[in-house]
This record gives C-alpha cells, sequence and structure tokens, in this order.
C-alpha cells in the first residue's frame, strides 16, 4: 500500500474513533443522569408515600442507582480504551491503566453491594453457587 493511501485512511480511523469516545461518553452521562434523576424520584415517592416500596415487590432506589453506575462507569472505560487505542503514548496507556482499575475497583464494590442486597431478599446473586458450597466435598 502506499503512503498516499495509508495517511487519509489512519486519519479518517483516528476521527471516527475519538467520536465514537465521545459518542460512548455522552451514552455514560445519559444512563448516570437518567438513573439519578429516577432514584431521586423513587426516593421522593418513597418518603412521600412511607408505605409505597414496602407494598411493590422489587428493589429499592439505591440498587437500581447502584446498576445503573455501573453500566455507566462500563461506558466510561470504553470511551477512555477507544481514546487510548488511537495513538497511545506511555503516559496516556498509565493514565488508562489507573483509571481503568478505578473503575474496576468501583464496580467490585457495587456488585458486591449488589448481590449482598440480592441475598438478604432470598434471591441468589450466582444461580447454584450456594447450594453447590453447601454440599460440600463429595456432594
Amino acid at each position: 500500500m502506499s503512503m498516499a493511501f495509508v495517511e487519509p485512511l489512519a486519519a479518517w480511523l483516528q476521527h471516527a474513533t475519538v467520536t465514537m469516545a465521545l459518542f460512548t461518553d455522552a451514552i455514560a452521562v445519559a444512563v448516570i443522569a437518567v438513573a439519578v434523576l429516577g432514584a431521586l424520584w423513587r426516593t421522593v415517592e418513597r418518603t412521600w408515600k412511607r408505605n409505597a416500596e414496602a407494598d411493590r415487590p422489587g428493589e429499592g432506589p439505591r440498587l437500581r442507582l447502584a446498576r445503573s453506575l455501573a453500566l455507566g462507569l462500563e461506558f466510561l472505560l470504553a470511551a477512555d480504551v477507544m481514546r487510548t487505542a488511537v495513538a497511545p503514548t506511555w503516559t496516556e496507556i498509565g493514565q488508562l491503566a489507573a483509571v481503568a482499575t478505578l473503575r474496576t475497583a468501583l464496580n467490585f464494590f457495587i456488585q458486591r453491594e449488589i448481590d449482598a442486597a440480592e441475598r438478604r431478599k432470598g434471591k441468589d446473586p450466582l444461580p447454584g453457587a450456594r447450594r453447590t458450597a453447601a454440599k460440600g466435598p463429595g456432594g
């Protein structure tokens, strides 16, 4: 391939990747914003109607918000990976590693909280996990 063909293609690919990363950031912001507004609405509703949440099955505003935050964090991490994939420098790779570590840790603790809440409600977050562990060695 000649360089005359490769350079415009590389420039287009870089522009498309940066644009997609920006779009992915916007999705993350929208997911988190909708979740925050929904949690606020459900919290206000729950406060006004003291027994509203007790009368309805399902999860509370906090767990819904946690799930949405985890999803938003995944979108943000994807956008960071896209940006770094275009023309990474060692500084950008280091920043991505730090951000990825923090977001992964946040996701881990959010998921742990969700699993604990589901266990309190009597749901098994990993079907079969508790039954297998309860049997012990030799079944």
